[in-house]
């Protein structure tokens, strides 16, 4: 039996990856952005269905149907993670972001495919002040047009993936005249630590260029200034323990005052890692500090703590890179939703 699966907002194919590691036949994904495409194009080992670059306002649902030879009802899941950035927590500015309505047409296209599940993955901000009302909205015209929904929170670290990373994992079942199929995957208490991921790893050439013999191995180059935070700083440890004359003068007044606590810190090697967020590869912006090294985690350190294959290659510069290893759906957080998800489905 093949469980058919669509992933739109794809991105760098996170999601994707997962979902098929976990049984599913991906016939077809997209996402808006080409660097993302062009990765997962790049990637023929792992990927080998119609990948696009497509706004998914302009995607035509009974088109797709058509191209792919399903029938309205016959899909088996339609996955996607609409873009999150509007519904951060870390977000400063107006409530008011284009981006958060695409959740809606997220919603509305599922609908006119009418597959026998759908998965919504997002930040928690999306259960939050920023997104409740529109997710709400949008949830609530799901079971209008016949849809149960699971919503729950995982925290990746439960599930196979080394850092902390809560999401709002949203499951959609068709309803049927048969009791609820889906459940959520059961947490483990087994943690994989840095150490684990990436304790094999050589350091990176100090020029800021790529390892010769491992792709995507290469950090930032460190400022005058970061060389010595980052040198004084201890495994675990962030800016609230730098001394005044290394302290930026916005952050003078203090971590209990305004916060950013974790900014310039270290990873623990004995320790999942923070969450790998799209600026991973910046010291100045989390504690993406290496446990011992005076470096940043370098790309591929950041793309293994989202567990991303070895051997997979990302397109762009570096900028480009980090941003789709940090907005990514963790492999292993998607392999156990989507083992779950075929457990339901037969």
């Amino acid at each position: 039996m093949s469980f058919t699966c669509i992933d739109g907002f794809s991105g760098a194919g996170g999601l994707s990856l997962g979902l098929s590691k976990a049984g599913f036949d991906l016939l077809y994904s997209f996402d808006i952005d080409r660097c993302s495409v062009e990765t997962q194009l790049l990637n023929k080992k792992y990927f080998n269905h119609k990948i696009q670059e497509l706004d998914i306002r302009e995607f035509d649902p009974i088109e797709t149907m058509n191209e792919l030879g399903l029938i309205k009802g016959e899909l088996s899941l339609f996955a996607g993670g609409p873009p999150c950035q509007g519904f951060s927590i870390q977000r400063i500015g107006s409530d008011q972001d284009d981006r958060n309505n695409f959740v809606f047409v997220f919603i509305e296209k599922m609908i006119a495919l009418s597959p026998k599940f759908f998965l919504l993955e997002n930040v928690p901000g999306l259960n939050g002040k920023r997104g409740k009302k529109i997710l709400e909205d949008a949830l609530n015209y799901a079971e209008q047009n016949g849809y149960h929904i699971h919503k729950n929170i995982l925290n990746a670290q439960e599930y196979g993936v080394p850092q902390r990373r809560k999401r709002v994992i949203i499951v959609g079942e068709r309803k049927s005249n048969s009791p609820l199929k889906f459940s959520y995957p059961k947490p483990s208490t087994k943690k994989i630590s840095v150490r684990d991921t990436i304790g094999h790893l050589p350091a990176t050439p100090k020029d800021g260029k790529e390892h010769p013999d491992i792709k995507h191995h290469r950090s930032d180059k460190l400022s005058d200034i970061n060389v010595k935070r980052i040198k004084y700083v201890k495994e675990g440890q962030g800016m609230a323990f730098l001394p005044d004359h290394l302290l930026a003068d916005c952050h003078k007044a203090g971590a209990e005052k305004i916060g950013h606590r974790n900014v310039y810190g270290r990873m623990k090697w004995d320790d999942v890692a923070p969450t790998i967020t799209a600026r991973f590869d910046s010291f100045t912006r989390g504690m993406f500090g290496h446990p011992e090294q005076n470096r940043t985690i370098s790309l591929r350190e950041g793309a293994l703590l989202q567990t991303f294959p070895k051997d997979f290659e990302f397109v762009g510069n570096k900028v480009d890179i980090a941003r789709q290893i940090g907005n990514a759906v963790p492999v292993n957080l998607a392999v156990a939703v989507g083992k779950e998800l075929i457990k339901a489905l037969k």
